[in-house]
């Protein structure tokens, strides 16, 4: 039941609009789609026929000042309002909806012809440009010299001039294309078909133009220690050799992801799954990154999907480390680019080429780490599919245990209707697994804990809470307030990824944990990070095993009715769902506000903000108690990267390969402000209160889920 008095510092308006406008769990809301774009309506003003009987004449209507202000401010925040939203506005605005419709419908219109208009200018321009540049890089190539005897330049001595000449000749085509298609769409002339210039030029070994290194070692140091900055100091020598050795695993990838058997062989009759036969592997790709080290163990996975993101993003985010390392945080604990060997060609990633390090988590702090030294190669095929590869380079160091390397890995990007891409995923690694706990063996031991199956459920999980995040069908008072939620709730899940793992990058203190069974109990004392409370926080985290599926451990710890039996955080206190946005098809990804109804009045401003996340590899339920000022900070636009919190939660897994069958293993992961001082020492008392915590909550996890059995 609610108590109004909990919510009297509360924006009311703002929560009942949003959990009006945010529970509708379809994908409708995510795809700026109007099936009637191409129906102009009726124009307004003087356009009628005056011969036309009076009673045969349409009737119009000329929009006032007022009106046309008014539509015009709703359009920059909605284009597309949905019938709701239309009604409301004719009432306002003393307009039928069916006027409301029509000059929304010639809006966008206008719009579109604008942009059109202006892009075809900005095309032109750009092929201009493009026009000189290779008339200069023509003139350099006709006049290149042999700097040894002075004669006529061999081909091979040409590389850069005639590798720059043949990328920006096929960007040239693309241009000249595009710019043709627009203008044939305006007058109706058929469009014209230029000779590919650049297949007649001699191949070469190169594809790309390497720029100098730039390495960022500041902040590498800070990450990844010293090791890895002699790793960033390639020599002259050493850029040939990645860039040869990328080009290559490009080729490779490409073939492995295209390719079916005896390469691929399916696992069974009944299962779309394959598995990658060795012996063909090395009869098809002889060459590669050398010989299988001793003691390492092949891992190889291939798996498919359509998400909804266009692949000039989704390029943009596996090339960008940052937003990489984000979107797969339950996967990349930490991730760094060393150096940049190419930026791309005219402004875009096709030609982009980084040498990077990173290390790759299971949710749990049981599962060892896999850290990769790696070059990332980007490239745009002739028939306009995106490549992004991986390649191990620890071959170029000299000494060094490797305990993780990377084959050709990575994805195709192909782009399909209505804005989505077809991603084709390929994991393929050779890894020393070390030590790791019985119930992640079979787990980890099958690939999916590191497979492209994993990255690809993530991936298109991901692409939904984006679109979700950017949707704009909501009404204009509410964009403010919704995404300030969903970021804050980012926030929230990429800070509790960070804590639960194994990585020890993180600027903690371990206090206790050593054993495969205990605890694991971190602290951190937190000074000036407007993120985080200020003070000593305890980090505890453990993992344990359940005989239930992933899809009813997910269920059983998000129902609110048996919460209050388990949780450490509502102290017996019911919770209540007061917003819900939703962040894809399916219901249990989404963002809530939770209320804590508590009869203690100094826990009558407490609410919850939690993040519901799932997929066919794993789930996460990931929360953290906030108080009403700081949820009406968000809601009023403030910025929500101010508002500290201590994240807790769960990271759900399938205990085997086989998702939907057998059980679960669970991670639990606690963060709690012990002292509010950030120079106060840690009690003893308080990691045993903290110990004590985590495993009470576990045996009351099992024991409900053992009285439901």
């Amino acid at each position: 039941m609610y108590q109004p008095n909990m919510f009297d510092n509360l924006h009311h308006h703002h929560l009942v609009d949003m959990s009006h406008t945010t529970s509708e769990n379809n994908l409708d809301m995510l795809r700026d789609v109007d099936e009637h774009d191409s129906n102009l309506g009726p124009p307004s003003g003087d356009d009628q026929d005056p011969n036309l009987p009076a009673n045969k004449k349409k009737r119009y209507h000329r929009h006032t000042q007022h009106q046309i202000q008014e539509l015009e401010a709703f359009f920059k925040e909605c284009p597309h309002p949905d019938d709701k939203q239309r009604k409301e506005l004719g009432r306002r605005l003393s307009l039928e909806p069916l006027q409301v419709k029509f000059w929304f419908q010639n809006k966008r219109t206008q719009m579109k012809a604008q942009h059109e208009r202006y892009d075809n200018t900005q095309l032109r321009n750009e092929n201009e440009k493009l026009r000189a540049d290779n008339m200069r890089l023509k003139e350099s190539l006709s006049i290149a010299a042999c700097p040894n005897c002075g004669g006529p330049a061999a081909i091979g001595e040409m590389s850069f001039d005639e590798q720059h000449l043949r990328i920006e000749n096929a960007r040239l085509r693309e241009e000249i294309d595009r710019i043709s298609g627009i203008a044939a769409k305006y007058v109706g002339k058929p469009t014209p078909s230029y000779p590919d210039v650049s297949s007649h030029a001699p191949s070469s070994s190169l594809d790309l133009p390497a720029s100098s290194f730039n390495p960022q070692q500041a902040m590498a140091g800070e990450i990844f220690g010293p090791n890895d900055l002699m790793r960033s100091m390639a020599g002259p020598t050493e850029k040939p050799l990645i860039i040869e050795l990328a080009i290559a695993a490009m080729e490779e990838l490409i073939r492995m992801a295209q390719v079916g058997e005896p390469l691929w062989i399916p696992i069974s009759d009944e299962s779309s799954q394959v598995t990658l036969s060795e012996e063909e592997y090395m009869r098809s790709f002889p060459r590669g990154i050398g010989p299988k080290p001793m003691g390492l163990k092949s891992e190889a996975s291939r798996e498919s999907t359509v998400v909804i993101m266009n692949p000039i993003a989704l390029v943009e985010i596996l090339m960008d480390v940052n937003q990489w390392s984000s979107v797969f945080c339950g996967i990349v604990s930490r991730a760094m680019t060393l150096e940049v060997l190419s930026t791309g060609v005219a402004g875009s990633y096709n030609g982009a080429m980084q040498v990077m390090v990173a290390e790759y988590q299971v949710p749990s702090p049981f599962v060892p780490t896999r850290e990769n030294y790696f070059v990332r190669y980007c490239k745009q095929l002739d028939d306009g599919t995106w490549v992004v590869v991986d390649v191990s380079l620890d071959n170029l160091r000299s000494s060094s245990v490797v305990r993780c390397r990377r084959r050709p890995s990575g994805c195709l990007i192909q782009e399909v209707p209505n804005g989505y891409s077809k991603v084709t995923w390929v994991e393929n690694v050779e890894v020393d697994n070390g030590p790791i706990h019985n119930i992640y063996k079979v787990l980890v031991n099958s690939g999916l804990a590191f497979g492209a199956k994993r990255w690809v459920a993530t991936l298109e999980r991901q692409c939904e809470r984006l679109a979700s995040a950017m949707a704009s069908n909501i009404p204009s008072g509410d964009v403010g307030g919704k995404k300030g939620i969903l970021k804050l709730a980012q926030r929230m899940v990429l800070s509790f990824c960070c804590v639960v793992g194994a990585s020890s990058a993180h600027t903690w203190t371990t206090l206790s944990g050593c054993g495969p069974d205990d605890v694991r109990i971190m602290s951190r004392k937190s000074l000036d990070d407007p993120g985080i409370p200020c003070g000593v926080v305890l980090s505890a985290a453990s993992s344990f095993w359940l005989p239930m599926s992933q899809k009813q451990v997910f269920s059983f710890l998000r129902n609110e009715n048996i919460r209050s039996k388990w949780d450490p955080l509502l102290n017996c206190q019911p919770v209540q769902e007061m917003v819900h946005i939703a962040n894809g098809r399916d219901p249990g990804n989404c963002v809530s506000l939770l209320r804590v109804n508590s009869a203690n009045p100094t826990q009558s401003n407490t609410l919850m903000l939690q993040e519901s996340l799932t997929d066919s590899t794993g789930s996460y339920i990931i929360y953290a108690p906030l108080d009403v000022a700081s949820i009406n900070v968000v809601l009023s636009g403030g910025d929500p990267d101010y508002v500290a919190f201590l994240p807790s939660g769960y990271a759900i897994l399938p205990d085997g390969p086989e998702v939907g069958t057998g059980g679960s293993v669970i991670t639990i992961g606690l963060q709690i402000l012990v002292d509010t001082v950030p120079t106060a020492k840690i009690s003893l008392g308080s990691v045993n209160t903290v110990n004590s915590l985590i495993k009470s909550t576990i045996e009351k996890i099992k024991s409900l889920v053992s009285n439901n059995l």
